[in-house]
């Protein structure tokens, strides 16, 4: 297929153009809060003259933490309108992963409110992290010149700062850090994003990796929105005015990626700040959904599985996007006759998707494979030892390069060198396959990583925590299959000599520090390791493990 001709425009510019063009047309709708585009654009100035009163220039990092809100989206934008970097946390992390983000990613500024999800309390959560802030609790900051002060656990960091409804202390507050941005000229905007080009980096996501930490995925505007734009044009037929449905985090790719494609045709974009089935279902059937983006098994059967679904209740929808088991795909598209359901490979590094089907393609190849490379991209797949091509048909590694491809980890040259072929090539970690057509098909994982409902977990991150414990002589993380998160993490655990740990103290050990689809779902104690010529067989204890779990 030859790609239409298809303008990538700088972030800040996509959403000023269609601004100017449908200044009233529903632009981000949650169950609470309704935004237009001409809204979310004063909203996102206000942002960016409030930061550049706080001395953010172009290429400045600034953080967000937040749950799903209108604040995150107008934050993002605001970012983008004076040419510095959104760094997005993931909202699921805990203290300790916040702290190693805010240190790595040098943020200057980090943007939060007091909105819970999943009761998480990020106001806390950033005190636990940034010492200094806990220390501050007792000041309350009406200005920048207060809260310029040093945090020696992030010596970049200059301001945090709340958009909550509340005063809180030791933070900058939503009045005061907006009155600040009343003393700028607007021109200080213009000045800024006229020098956006679309080769510069836009936002960072941190993602696991086989690294001890997450990892900063630098995506530049043109990364950053082809997925979206290019592969939801091509691929899921997006068109002017459509309304797209997506329940995910807003850090994640699976948000980002439809929100640019909306953006681009003018639709509007239904989110949710907790996804509940029936909540979703009526906004579905009230706002006239004509695609959805739920991405992942377990989101879809729930609405699939309420009692309030009919296979009348996305008769608007015309496609779906979901990744999954080959069965569960078909066994999904059959509960919903009236759309088409397509599927697709990618991930952060890809801003989103490097390859997706095609609403035309059969029901059996919608379901087998991933499609084809988005125009714009190539896949191949290679021999992970030697880095040679190998035939079509053959399972390798599946390596991708082209305009939706990132060019290298922030903060990481060694990481970004072992994770690149000459050429371009970018390593992506996955075994697979690629057929005559140029078809791919996603055949299991290279890299020591699970696949926990959607998100990344490097089995060494959990590792490296776990033996923390003063129990905890070593550790070792396995995949273990699960209905609803398609696998869960699983530990084998080896005491200090004397040591008495059981395995509710493990996990409760690790819900306080690391983020929830990280903390072992199942702990077993060892005192001697399966042992190939030089390191432990994962295999053989993942084999053991799975075999005494019933997946129910």
């Amino acid at each position: 297929m030859t790609m239409i001709d298809i303008k990538t425009l700088p972030l800040p510019e996509l959403l000023l153009s269609r601004a100017a063009k449908h200044p009233d047309r529903d632009c981000i709708v949650l169950e609470g809060e309704r935004v237009t585009y001409g809204e979310l654009e004063v909203r996102s100035r206000q942002v960016a003259l409030s930061l550049v009163a706080q001395g953010i220039e172009p290429g400045d990092r600034v953080g967000i933490l937040m749950a799903n809100c209108v604040d995150f989206v107008a934050s993002m934008f605001g970012i983008s309108l004076i040419g510095a970097i959104a760094v997005l946390y993931n909202s699921r992390f805990k203290a300790r992963e916040i702290a190693h983000v805010t240190a790595d990613s040098g943020v200057k500024a980090i943007i939060t409110n007091n909105v819970t999800e999943q009761h998480t309390n990020y106001i806390e959560l950033l005190r636990r992290a940034i010492p200094e802030l806990e220390k501050n609790r007792g000041e309350e900051f009406e200005s920048d010149q207060d809260v310029f002060a040093p945090f020696a656990s992030a010596p970049a960091l200059r301001v945090v700062i709340s958009l909550g409804s509340t005063i809180e202390q030791g933070f900058l507050g939503r009045e005061a850090f907006y009155k600040l941005g009343e003393a700028c000229a607007p021109g200080a905007i213009e000045q800024r994003r006229l020098k956006i080009d679309v080769n510069d980096q836009a936002l960072i996501i941190y993602t696991s990796g086989t690294t001890a930490m997450p990892k900063g995925c630098p995506l530049t505007h043109i990364v950053l929105q082809h997925a979206g734009v290019v592969g939801g044009i091509e691929r899921m037929g997006l068109q002017q005015g459509d309304i797209m449905w997506g329940p995910l985090p807003m850090f994640h790719t699976a948000f980002i990626q439809p929100l640019t494609g909306i953006l681009y045709v003018g639709g509007t974009y239904l989110s949710m700040t907790h996804f509940d089935a029936e909540v979703a279902l009526e906004m579905i059937r009230r706002e006239g959904a004509t695609l959805m983006f739920p991405a992942f098994p377990t989101i879809t059967m729930q609405l699939l599985n309420h009692a309030a679904y009919s296979e009348r209740s996305f008769s608007a929808v015309r496609a779906v996007l979901n990744v999954g088991p080959p069965a569960e795909l078909r066994a999904m598209q059959k509960r919903m006759p009236h759309t088409v359901q397509i599927t697709v490979f990618g991930m952060t590094e890809t801003g989103g998707s490097a390859a997706m089907c095609e609403l035309k393609d059969t029901l059996k190849l919608r379901s087998d494979c991933s499609g084809r490379a988005l125009p714009g991209n190539q896949i191949e797949i290679r021999d992970p030892d030697t880095g040679m091509a190998i035939q079509p048909g053959s399972i390798g590694e599946i390596v991708v390069r082209g305009r939706g491809v990132f060019a290298g980890y922030f903060n990481a040259p060694q990481k970004t060198v072992e994770s690149f072929y000459e050429g371009g090539w970018f390593r992506t970690g996955d075994l697979g396959s690629v057929d005559a057509q140029g078809r791919v098909t996603f055949r299991g994982r290279l890299k020591d990583m699970l696949k926990v409902g959607g998100e990344n977990v490097a089995a060494v991150e959990v590792e490296g925590f776990l033996a923390t414990h003063p129990a905890v002589n070593l550790a070792q993380v396995v995949a273990v299959p699960d209905k609803k998160y398609g696998e869960v993490v699983g530990a084998f655990v080896e005491l200090v000599p004397g040591a008495v740990a059981d395995e509710q103290e493990i996990m409760d050990y690790c819900k306080e520090e690391i983020a929830s689809f990280k903390v072992p779902r199942y702990v077993r104690f060892i005192k001697t390791w399966p042992m190939g010529a030089t390191k432990i067989l994962k295999s053989e204890l993942q084999a053991r493990l799975c075999s005494e779990v019933v997946v129910l």
